[in-house]
């Protein structure tokens, strides 16, 4: 069944948030082009949800009641009601504790 795909402002903050944190913390080294490149390929890999990443049990107590989703650098908080998943956090990998 072909999903559709929302997110919440929330997720897209905590996104941009972290590489403009990345990009302040390395400003020599990491670029514009790098932090806009690496915020829309963490957006892009939500529209992988239920498809090639699998739904998960979530391991942060703030994230229960939702499914979790995970690539090698992000994890994504979710719900699914019918024919739509939304996005409503998003998290580092190395931030991924309660």
């Amino acid at each position: 069944m072909p999903y559709k795909y929302r997110y919440t402002k929330r997720a897209v903050r905590k996104i941009r948030t972290f590489y403009r944190n990345v990009s302040l913390k390395y400003r020599h080294a990491y670029s514009y082009e790098d932090m806009e490149r690496n915020v829309r390929d963490a957006i892009f890999y939500i529209y992988a949800i239920e498809r090639t990443l699998l739904r998960r049990q979530p391991t942060i107590r703030r994230w229960e009641g939702y499914y979790m989703a995970n690539t090698d650098k992000w994890y994504y908080a979710y719900t699914i009601e019918g024919d739509t998943i939304t996005v409503v956090d998003a998290c580092h990998a190395q931030n991924m504790h309660d």
